[in-house]
C-alpha cells in the first residue's frame, strides 16, 4: 500500500516537473531560479532527525552516488541560449523521456531495496538519491549559466 502511494506520488511529481520545466523555458533563466530548488529541497533533510529515516554512511554514499550518475542525463540535456539579451533554458525533447525513465528506474530500485531495507531507510536513501541528482544537476546548470552570462556581459561591455 505504502509503495503504491509513494509511486503514485512520484509519478505526479514527475508530471508536475515537466509542466514546471516547460513553463520555466518561457521566462529568462536566473541564478536564483537555478539555485532555489535544491535549497528548498534541502529542508527535507530534517527527516534524518527521526531514527526511522536514518541511514548508514555507506548508504548515504551509495544513494548520493547513484543520484549524481542519474543527473548526468539531465546535465547533458540542459542547455541555455541567448535571446534578446536574456539567457533562456532550452526545452529539451528528451527531458520528458529522461525524467520518466529515471522515475521508472527509481521505482524498480525502490521495490528491490524495499524488500531488504526498512521503509524509513528506503525513504531516506531515495531522498538522498533525489537530492544528489538535483544538486549536481543544478550546480552544472549554474556553471553553464555563469559561463554564458560572462560571455554575454563581455559582449555587452565591449
Amino acid at each position: 500500500m505504502l509503495i503504491t502511494a509513494t509511486t503514485i506520488l512520484g509519478v505526479l511529481m514527475a508530471v508536475t516537473m515537466v509542466f514546471i520545466r516547460l513553463k520555466a523555458s518561457k521566462r529568462p533563466a536566473s541564478k536564483a531560479r537555478i539555485i532555489l530548488p535544491p535549497l528548498f529541497m534541502s529542508t527535507g533533510a530534517f527527516m534524518f532527525l527521526f531514527p526511522a529515516f536514518q541511514v548508514s554512511w555507506q548508504q548515504v554514499i551509495e544513494a548520493v552516488s547513484v543520484g549524481v550518475i542519474f543527473s548526468l542525463f539531465l546535465i547533458k540535456t540542459s542547455n541555455f541560449e541567448v535571446r534578446n539579451g536574456y539567457i533562456y533554458l532550452i526545452p529539451s525533447k528528451a527531458f520528458v523521456f529522461i525524467l520518466f525513465g529515471l522515475l521508472l528506474i527509481r521505482i524498480v530500485l525502490k521495490v528491490l531495496i524495499g524488500q531488504t531495507v526498512s521503509v524509513g531507510e528506503t525513504s531516506g536513501m531515495f531522498y538522498l538519491l533525489a537530492f544528489g541528482m538535483i544538486l549536481s544537476w543544478r550546480i552544472a546548470m549554474l556553471l553553464k549559466f555563469t559561463k554564458i552570462e560572462k560571455e554575454l556581459n563581455g559582449t555587452l561591455t565591449t
